[in-house]
């Protein structure tokens, strides 16, 4: 559990870093298209590979932290108890064969991107679309891993009656 936490934490922190990217090249582009009337189709797809990128890779790492979207209508009343069994049902009921459905039908699809070295069907665009399409399969297997990691962590805090 613990290297699987690891292994999220350094994934997150170094993606994080992207979104510094990401608003430079926003930043930029914007400048050129209104200032200088510039602007390629590469820059509007590395924009969003990169917003692509920030989400796939750094969903696992959200939910870690517990800063991913949740409805608290009912939610924020309950016990530690019941939240932890709340969790811990949504882990394994939603968030496991969200994952699995996701993996296995993008593998297919990612796979056959990369046999065929697909890229952009925009004049000027980016060569390499496989790669964002490959990262699919990866932010959902790292999530998946993460819901593993929640689910020996609320496991474990039920048997022992640990509540946070």
């Amino acid at each position: 559990m613990k290297s699987i936490n690891l292994i999220i934490e350094k994934i997150g922190n170094t993606v994080s870093w992207l979104n510094v990217a990401l608003i430079i090249l926003i930043c930029l582009d914007v400048l050129f298209r209104y200032f200088f009337s510039f602007s390629k189709n590469w820059i509007l797809e590395l924009e969003w590979h990169m917003f692509a990128l920030v989400f796939l890779l750094g969903s696992a790492y959200a939910l870690q932290a517990d800063k991913h979207v949740r409805v608290d209508v009912f939610y924020q009343n309950f016990s530690e108890k019941t939240k932890t069994i709340v969790n811990l049902f949504g882990t394994l009921v939603f968030l496991i064969p969200w994952c699995y459905l996701v993996i296995t039908t993008s593998y297919k699809f990612a796979n056959n991107s990369w046999y065929i070295k697909e890229g952009s069907n925009q004049p000027g665009g980016l060569p390499a679309r496989y790669i964002i399409k490959g990262m699919i399969v990866v932010g959902f297997i790292l999530l998946a891993m993460q819901g593993v990691s929640l689910i020996i962590k609320y496991s474990n805090q039920l048997i022992r009656k640990e509540w946070k």
